[in-house]
C-alpha cells in the first residue's frame, strides 16, 4: 500500500470512529430527551428527566438500513410472523446507508407511539441538497411501517414520524420545522386524515457556542457535545452543571472518546500539512541544485527518504 493511501486510510478510520462516537453520544437517552422536549409538541415544557422514560427500548444506532426493502426483517415466533427493524447481517450489508439513530417514543396517553430519527451532519453537504435527503428519510420512516406497524390497508394505524437533522459548522444557530399543510384552492372540504404524520426538524449549529439561554438552550447543549474544541472537563461541566444531566459511566466514556478522536483528527491534519510542506522544501532544494546529501543534512532526514521523496513518493507519517 503506497503512503498516500495509508494516510487516507488512517484519516478516514479516525473520522469514522469520531462519527460513531458522535452518534453514540447523541443516542444517549438523556440527550435524546432534551431533543424531544425542544422538537415534539407533546413534550414541550416537560423536564427532560421525565421524558427519558417515554423512550422505548434501546435506540438503534447505525443499525437500520435506509434502503427500501431492507429496513424491516421478518421472523417466526410462536407460529406467527413478526416484522421488526432489520438489525441483522450488518457485515453482509456493510456498504448500506443506515439511519444514524432511530427509536420509538411512547406518548403520554400510554397508547400512541411516534418514531423518531436523529441524523448528525458535520456540515451542510455540497453534493446534494440536504432537505431532499431529509424528505426521503421521513418518507422511508412512513413507508417502512407497512406490515411492521400496520397491516394491509389499515392506514389509520400509521405512526407519526420525526426526522431531526443536526448540522454542525453552520453560519448561525437555527431551527426549522417542516411539515404538511392544507391549502384550499376551490371550495373547502375537511378531508379525513392526519396532516401531522410527517415532521422534519432542521437544526443548524454555529461554530461558536451560544450562551446559555432558553432560545438557544438545545443549540448550546448539542454544540458542546459535538464540539472539537472543548476539553472533556468543559463538556462534562456544561452537560452536568448547566443541564443537570447525570454523568454516568457510558456518557463519560462517549465524551472522552469524542475528545480523544477530535485531537487525533487535528494532530493527523497537522502532521499531513507539515509533511507536505517538508516535501515541497525538499523538491525546491533539489530543483535549485542541492545534492541529496546536502538536503538530508539540512532537513534532518535519511538519504533514502530524501531520494524517495524526490522520486515522487508522498511524505511518510510516523
Amino acid at each position: 500500500m503506497d503512503t498516500e493511501l495509508k494516510n487516507a486510510v488512517r484519516a478516514t478510520d479516525t473520522k469514522a470512529q469520531y462519527d460513531t462516537s458522535a452518534k453514540c453520544l447523541l443516542g444517549q437517552k438523556s440527550i435524546l430527551a432534551h431533543i424531544l422536549v425542544k422538537t415534539v409538541d407533546e413534550f414541550k415544557g416537560m423536564n427532560p428527566k421525565d421524558v427519558v422514560s417515554y423512550i422505548e427500548g434501546t435506540p438503534y444506532i447505525s443499525a437500520v438500513p435506509v434502503e427500501p426493502g431492507l429496513t424491516n426483517t421478518a421472523t417466526e415466533k410462536s407460529g406467527q410472523r413478526v416484522v421488526s427493524f432489520n438489525t441483522e447481517n450488518a457485515e453482509v450489508n456493510e456498504g448500506l446507508v443506515r439511519f444514524d439513530i432511530i427509536f420509538y417514543v411512547r406518548m403520554k396517553d400510554g397508547l400512541a407511539q411516534i418514531i423518531v430519527n436523529v441524523e448528525a451532519q458535520k456540515d451542510e453537504p455540497t453534493e446534494y441538497q440536504i432537505l431532499n435527503r431529509a424528505i426521503f428519510y421521513v418518507s422511508r420512516l412512513i413507508s417502512s411501517q407497512k406490515e411492521r406497524d400496520f397491516e394491509n390497508s389499515s392506514y389509520d394505524d400509521i405512526k407519526r414520524v420525526y426526522s431531526i437533522w443536526v448540522c454542525m459548522n453552520m453560519t448561525e444557530n437555527t431551527m426549522s420545522y417542516i411539515h404538511l399543510t392544507k391549502e384550499d384552492v376551490v371550495g373547502s372540504y375537511e378531508w379525513k386524515g392526519k396532516l401531522d404524520l410527517l415532521n422534519i426538524i432542521m437544526i443548524s449549529l454555529a461554530k461558536e457556542l451560544p450562551k446559555h439561554g432558553e432560545l438557544y438552550e438545545l443549540h448550546r447543549l448539542l454544540g458542546a457535545l459535538l464540539s472539537q474544541d472543548l476539553t472533556i472537563d468543559q463538556k462534562l461541566d456544561i452537560i452536568g452543571n448547566e443541564y443537570d444531566i447525570p454523568i454516568e459511566d457510558n456518557l463519560r466514556k462517549d465524551v472522552s472518546d469524542m475528545c480523544n478522536l477530535s485531537q487525533g483528527i487535528e494532530d493527523k491534519g497537522i502532521a499531513i500539512g507539515e509533511a507536505k510542506t517538508e516535501t515541497r522544501i525538499i523538491i525546491n532544494m533539489y530543483n535549485k541544485g542541492f545534492t541529496v546529501d546536502q538536503i538530508a543534512a539540512a532537513t534532518d532526514k535519511e538519504i533514502k527518504d530524501v531520494k524517495a521523496i524526490i522520486a515522487g513518493a508522498e511524505p511518510v507519517l510516523v
